[in-house]
């Protein structure tokens, strides 16, 4: 009788086991990502917070991913990252190994009908977003405007990239719904260039996340020296880190807005669940490799490492997993029509 030795042996039940159960594209998946290398596409400009992020990402998301992959970032800056969207969605190959870094709010621009764009929103292949949180508006100290109340008396000029960017849509916003009066010049590349934009006095205000302006420089100096000063914020309940500035909730009460309009203003706010940097990857990918990438990514926002790296940073996470964006995106997408065009109306202007 024929003799085996003890690994041998092991070689044979491993082989009957993925023959009997059908195992073999599940240890293929396990390999893929075995000496391969992926591509983070930012659409964003070098140095703003998208790619602060983004560049974090490569840095650590590898070391949860079977097989160590290597991670490269490429920028793609315009239009509030619409440009990455189409791209990813249009261009990359369904492998899985390419990720970008994109604008939650784009999906607006998708309700709306925006011509630019290119993409499905429930079609991408969702992976995480990192924090949910809400919005504010601040203004140069010296450009006349102590409370919101100013801003129903003379426009404030405010800085934007393009629509599907809070610093386009958040100002039509207010002014659709409260009467605040906005100028909003949009085109801007990036972060940067509306950072110099409102240190040369072309602007003097500016809609953004509250996470990135208490994030980075130069917000967290001009906030400190009384360069800029906070109107109001998105959230329901006052961030701790600013709690004497109103919230839109507190002056729909105290403008007694109409009842439409409220409705109009908690949908778009709603529409703020996918945060203000989703990754996403391409339409089509295999479901085990976007499980390989969506597991990375919640073992990523559990390692002390990455966690320590958020701390100096003095970033704020509040991590959502892929498979529930994915979720949402399916139900959000599918508007009331009346809202659909109560936003095509106000983000059109």
């Amino acid at each position: 009788m024929q003799r085996f030795k003890v690994p041998a042996l092991i070689t044979l039940a491993v082989f009957a086991l993925v023959n009997l159960y059908n195992l073999e594209p599940l240890f293929a998946q396990a390999n893929f990502y075995q000496g391969k290398t992926i591509r983070v596409m930012i659409g964003y400009q070098a140095g703003d917070s998208h790619d602060q992020w983004a560049r974090t990402y490569t840095r650590f998301l590898g070391k949860h991913i079977p097989g160590h992959p290597e991670f490269i970032a490429q920028n793609m800056p315009g239009a509030g990252g619409m440009i990455v969207a189409n791209h990813v969605y249009n261009v990359t190959k369904p492998d899985g190994l390419t990720l970008g870094a994109i604008g939650g709010a784009l999906i607006m621009a998708q309700i709306t009908g925006r011509k630019e764009v290119q993409f499905d929103w429930p079609k991408f292949s969702w992976i995480g977003t990192p924090y949910v949180g809400g919005h504010l508006l601040y203004v140069r100290s010296d450009a006349g405007f102590k409370t919101v109340d100013d801003l129903r008396d003379k426009p404030a000029k405010c800085s934007a990239t393009g629509v599907g960017s809070t610093g386009y849509d958040l100002p039509r916003l207010l002014q659709d719904a409260f009467g605040l009066k906005f100028n909003v010049v949009s085109g801007y590349p990036g972060g940067a260039e509306q950072d110099l934009a409102m240190e040369r006095g072309e602007v003097n205000c500016r809609a953004i996340t509250i996470d990135t302006f208490f994030g980075r420089e130069p917000f967290l100096t001009w906030y400190k020296n009384g360069f800029v000063r906070v109107l109001l914020q998105t959230e329901k309940k006052r961030d701790e880190k600013i709690p004497d500035v109103p919230t839109v909730y507190e002056l729909m009460e105290r403008y007694k807005t109409p009842e439409d309009k409220r409705r109009l203003v908690t949908a778009y706010l709603g529409l703020w669940a996918f945060g203000s940097r989703p990754i996403v990857s391409t339409p089509g990918v295999p479901a085990d490799r976007v499980k390989i990438l969506r597991d990375a990514w919640n073992a990523m926002f559990k390692d002390r490492e990455f966690n320590d790296e958020l701390k100096r940073r003095k970033w704020e996470a509040q991590p959502v997993e892929g498979a529930e964006l994915q979720a949402m995106a399916k139900e959000i997408v599918g508007q009331p029509p009346d809202v659909a065009a109560a936003l095509k109306r106000l983000l059109s202007k």
